[in-house]
């Protein structure tokens, strides 16, 4: 054992990556200093930071799983990450190099006591998905469409070692630079931490996924796979092959007419909401891989690896704070940030405040004016990532979801406005919602400004800025 605590056979492990990412965290500090310790800062053009995003990417994707993992939760934290990186940290979803059949049917042997193909019938061997932590292939099973479902063999080991060298080095940069942003990165590392080994649990999934599908039953517009319970293992899980798009690849349906936007958008918010705030049962790896839209219009939903009990209490603690923000009570809203540990240690009040001001003004902005929001998104672009926002816990991957329903949104339309269309889906929902926090059947006082709750939540800062950024980044390279 060394005197960082990483154990000596793991050293070679560490300096790989270092190797990979200390050239990039000292050209991001010679933007601010051209020779580190002095000197003015560089200037650099908003083409060199889309060229060191893709660096990154690449050195990310090269460091294997358990960084591929952490760096999808990243690509929703503007608070930790500006743009373009955030944006290009989203695209490793699919950046993730197939295993070799030979080591998938050796787990599958391992795990049913026989060969694969006396257990299912034309079981692809080429891989149709292939995840950070397990790939999917296509098989048949007692004349059912299925897919198979295979853990990376030794992902687990690989997880547990990068785990430990991560918060190593994160602890020895918190030692002596204790700035928030390594805070909020130590804070995503222990909640990854957390959960990452329940989804590599096949059978929880399994677990998982049939509890979701009966909460939803009554649902018609989500579909979610039938589980082979029979054929399902640790390390191996058989859904029902559910066949459809991926939703931020529905430019030729829209154009057909065979799916309208806003519905879709309802549809998202609605299921979410219903997540969070009714069930506190939370599908916390919202990623478009994972959502399509199959030929009836269905919002499909995919991969229950990592789905995160929401407590009581986090809840009303969440709703008090929506509701501060809905009277446009930005002092109050604050206090609820604080209440909800979303606060940097030793931040004063003001700070947040003038945060929450800008925040407010951001969300209530009327679709008509458009050039004041981009005043807005613009001061907040300049300002959010020395804001002193960490997200705690189940926020951690709230976060993700506001950020892919607002993304969505504006992906089909430019002018999306999350409050106006997520106002009319919970006011249909508010007193099943107000029942399940409140227990009072949705009678307590504001339950008609609660219909703006899923907006506010959606129309984050960070989404709401990326909507504009075409039109920033047009600027710049003029």
């Amino acid at each position: 054992m060394t005197q960082t605590g990483v154990p000596w056979k793991e050293l070679p492990r560490l300096w790989v990556i270092l190797w990979r990412l200390v050239p990039i965290v000292v050209s991001l500090f010679r933007d601010k200093r051209r020779w580190l310790w002095w000197g003015a800062s560089l200037q650099r053009s908003y083409a060199f930071h889309e060229r060191r995003a893709r660096q990154v990417v690449h050195q990310v994707a090269t460091l294997g799983p358990t960084f591929v993992k952490l760096a999808q939760i990243f690509a929703s934290r503007a608070d930790l990450i500006p743009e373009p990186y955030l944006q290009a940290l989203g695209t490793l979803t699919d950046r993730v190099p197939p295993v070799p059949w030979r080591d998938v049917e050796r787990t599958l042997v391992a795990s049913w006591g026989a060969h694969p193909d006396t257990v299912v019938q034309s079981l692809n061997r080429e891989p149709i998905a292939a995840g950070s932590l397990g790939q999917v292939h296509r098989a048949r099973s007692e004349g059912r469409d299925v897919v198979v479902k295979v853990l990376r063999p030794g992902v687990e080991a690989v997880v547990d070692r990068d785990i430990r060298l991560s918060r190593a080095i994160v602890n020895a940069v918190y030692a002596r630079w204790s700035h928030v942003h390594v805070l909020g990165v130590r804070v995503v590392l222990d909640e990854f931490d957390r959960h990452v080994r329940e989804e590599m649990d096949f059978e929880r999934e399994a677990m998982q996924c049939m509890r979701m599908r009966e909460r939803f039953a009554d649902e018609p517009r989500l579909k979610i796979p039938h589980v082979e319970t029979a054929l399902t293992r640790r390390d191996v899980l058989v859904l029902e092959f559910v066949e459809g798009t991926r939703i931020d690849q529905l430019d030729a349906q829209i154009a057909q007419g065979l799916v309208k936007p806003q519905v879709l958008a309802e549809t998202l918010i609605e299921t979410y909401a219903r997540m969070m705030l009714r069930d506190g049962v939370f599908h916390a790896d919202p990623h478009p891989g994972n959502l399509l839209v199959d030929r009836r219009g269905r919002l499909v939903l995919l991969d229950f690896g990592m789905v995160i009990d929401v407590p009581v209490s986090t809840r009303k603690a969440l709703f008090d704070t929506i509701i501060a923000a809905i009277r446009k009570d930005a002092a109050g809203t604050a206090q609820g940030f604080f209440a909800l540990g979303m606060v940097a240690p030793g931040t004063p009040p003001e700070t947040m405040t003038a945060l929450v001001d800008a925040l407010l003004d951001i969300a209530y902005t009327d679709a008509t004016t458009v050039d004041r929001a981009r005043v807005v998104a613009e001061r907040v672009m300049r300002e959010l990532f020395n804001w002193p926002i960490i997200l705690p816990g189940e926020l951690v991957y709230f976060a993700r979801t506001a950020a892919l329903i607002e993304g969505i949104g504006a992906r089909y339309d430019r002018n999306f406005n999350s409050i106006k269309v997520a106002s009319p889906v919970v006011l249909r929902m508010r007193n099943e919602l107000l029942a399940a926090l409140l227990g009072d059947h949705g009678r307590r006082e504001p339950l008609v400004t609660f219909a703006a709750t899923l907006g506010a939540l959606a129309g984050t800062a960070f989404t709401v800025v990326r909507r504009f950024l075409p039109t920033r980044t047009a600027a710049r390279a003029d």
